[in-house]
């Protein structure tokens, strides 16, 4: 039996998983715990347009593209979701990227706006499950971005203002959890990987497997 149902856990089609959530929320270390302690789980690397930082590595930080190669992509529609930055920059999840996973049964976490969601959604409902985090309070949040001592006043006062147009998006979600401690949020996002993983149209081996039961009750 045991044999049984570890060949029906290599036989499954994976999931990609989408966090979002106003800046604050606690996406980021989410993120970071779920692929800690899951690993079937991978992190999407994204391309982009813009040139390597000092220390980045081309295909681990970014699939760094000239603006030919990309348009390139973008003409044999390659990207699940692609975005232009205010600063002149592409970005973009690439589709060989995703489903070199997706076709092994391994699942994909994304750190991804509510843009770039609704794109993956409308590519691929079947693949997608989204979820949204929301913060105990608005006091809360700035209190989180302060505490995370990276931005300046400028800038944690910019992102303050763009939370009610970004949390006004959150019904578009399949789930979501409001982030009043880590560790069981974490531990909610993961009782949600783990459901998802179990749907149907997920385990594309069961039919097999359901054959053979049939099958075998034939001869009884």
């Amino acid at each position: 039996m045991d044999n049984i149902i570890d060949k029906l856990r290599q036989v499954r089609r994976g999931a990609m998983f989408i966090i979002e959530g106003p800046s604050g929320t606690g996406k980021g270390a989410i993120c970071k715990e779920v692929l800690a302690q899951d690993p079937h789980i991978k992190f999407s690397v994204s391309a982009t347009t813009r040139a390597p930082r000092e220390g980045e590595v081309d295909g681990v930080d970014y699939h760094f593209l000239s603006d030919e190669e990309y348009d390139k992509l973008v003409a044999e529609d390659a990207f699940y979701e692609r975005v232009d930055s205010q600063y002149g920059h592409r970005y973009g999840t690439l589709r060989r990227e995703v489903d070199s996973f997706l076709n092994v049964g391994e699942d994909v976490l994304f750190d991804m706006d509510w843009v770039g969601a609704r794109q993956m959604k409308e590519k691929a409902p079947d693949d997608v499950v989204t979820i949204y985090i929301l913060p105990p309070s608005f006091a809360e949040l700035r209190r989180r971005l302060e505490g995370r001592a990276t931005d300046s006043a400028e800038v944690i006062n910019k992102r303050m203002a763009q939370f009610r147009d970004k949390v006004s998006h959150w019904k578009e979600f399949d789930y979501v959890i409001v982030n009043v401690n880590l560790d069981e949020t974490v531990c909610k996002v993961q009782k949600i990987i783990s459901g998802e993983r179990m749907k149907r149209v997920r385990q594309v081996g069961l039919q097999a497997f359901v054959d053979e039961l049939v099958k075998e009750s034939e001869h009884e």
